[in-house]
């Protein structure tokens, strides 16, 4: 869901950014002449924000992240399709192996779209074997990966002009 990450702050938030393009395919089903982002989406991109939060914070202790509990889930005005939502979260606690979080999405209108306090919990496939380390060593590459396309870490191999 998330496009791309502008700002965030190890153990603490994280600001991003949800293009709604009218392309996405669930919008031809919801609704097909007032086509809007579903809530269950928005509220996945807050979800995939904090996600991304605590992966960072933590160095990718965590190769699996998911949603355990969304509490005080509040929705406002529709996402349309050729605007933008802003994901921020912030981390309220964490135990080690879960994390609560506050979020919530405002539109490029300032309006808000979605809140919610939600509960995630990290776990590793490790202890499943050699099959789970290796599927956690590919997670986490994954991850960093995409991290560093979110954020604009990765850079564009730079073009020599030859003569």
């Amino acid at each position: 869901m998330i496009d791309r990450i502008d700002h965030w702050e190890a153990g603490k938030s994280l600001l991003a950014a949800k293009f709604l393009a009218l392309g996405e395919e669930y919008l031809a089903d919801h609704f097909p002449k007032f086509p809007v982002m579903p809530g269950v989406l928005m509220l996945e991109a807050l979800v995939e924000g904090a996600a991304w939060l605590w992966r960072a914070s933590t160095d990718y202790r965590h190769p699996v992240i998911v949603l355990r509990e969304a509490r005080n889930v509040k929705y406002g005005n529709f996402m349309q399709p050729g605007h933008w939502m802003t994901v921020a979260v912030e981390l309220v606690k964490t135990d080690g192996v879960t994390a609560v979080f506050r979020g919530k999405g405002i539109n490029d209108a300032g309006d808000q779209t979605v809140s919610a306090q939600f509960t995630l919990f990290g776990y590793s496939l490790s202890d499943r074997g050699p099959a789970g380390v290796a599927a956690d060593e590919k997670l986490q590459k994954h991850w960093r990966e995409r991290w560093a396309l979110l954020t604009g870490e990765l850079s564009r191999p730079k073009v020599i002009a030859t003569t």
